[in-house]
């Protein structure tokens, strides 16, 4: 029997995606025109590459980043610009998140039912305020459980350590347990690998590619609304 509902944060319970998409693009411009570069479409495709190994290892550091692509050009950067550039990104991007517009109902009607909890990753946040997750008090509210990995020295997620730290305050065991999130490999694997049953949101108001490996198959229901998890049982085999 399933007694709790946890949580992913980003492009789970709040839409972030214009914000990614506008300061993923000003830090692009900026480290172009500062490296002085002819070729936009040569810059860019070794920019996605970096980028890709970094999310692979869940740094989602723009300050390391941007180090990272100066460096494939063999080009120091200004001292103090990186991070300058860094809290511009997360602030544009805190700026542009909204809750998913039934979010807040359905943790309202769950919390009736299951006991709910939440587990994000830092994702290399560094803005005056903390993790955006503050900004959403209504949403907060809920939760009586609230894990920052990446924070505190906890892992951050695929690693079962901040899914295990979750059960162990929760006391509820791992099989009875949902976790909700929209990365394949943060949220679903990291759940599956801590022994809850991953559900895998695919919001249908998000634009995005939907990654799952080849030759990898984890059991997992996939959901296009928040709105599905109110009949939960359905989705728990």
């Amino acid at each position: 029997m399933i007694q709790a509902v946890v949580f992913d944060f980003g492009q789970t319970l709040v839409d972030s995606s214009d914000g990614f998409r506008v300061a993923e693009k000003k830090l692009q411009h900026r480290i172009f025109s500062d490296l002085g570069l002819e070729s936009w479409e040569d810059f860019l495709s070794a920019y996605r590459r970096i980028r890709k190994v970094f999310h692979e290892k869940s740094d989602f550091s723009r300050k390391d980043l941007a180090a990272a692509v100066y460096g494939r050009y063999g080009r120091p950067p200004e001292g103090g610009r990186l991070e300058s550039w860094e809290t511009e990104y997360w602030e544009e991007l805190t700026a542009s998140t909204r809750e998913f517009p039934e979010a807040r109902r359905v943790l309202r009607s769950l919390s009736g039912t299951h006991r709910l909890a939440l587990i994000t990753n830092t994702q290399g946040q560094k803005v005056s305020g903390g993790h955006r997750i503050l900004q959403f008090p209504e949403l907060m509210r809920f939760f009586e459980i609230v894990i920052v990995a990446g924070e505190a020295g906890i892992p951050e997620k695929p690693d079962p350590a901040p899914f295990r730290l979750c059960l162990e305050r929760l006391g509820i065991p791992a099989p009875d347990v949902v976790y909700v999130g929209d990365d394949w490999r943060i949220d679903v694997c990291g759940a599956r690998g801590a022994g809850m049953h991953p559900v895998w949101l695919q919001h249908r108001s998000v634009k995005r590619h939907w990654p799952r490996p080849d030759g990898i198959e984890i059991p997992v229901a996939v959901i296009e609304t928040l709105d599905a998890l109110l009949d939960i049982g359905s989705l728990v085999s």
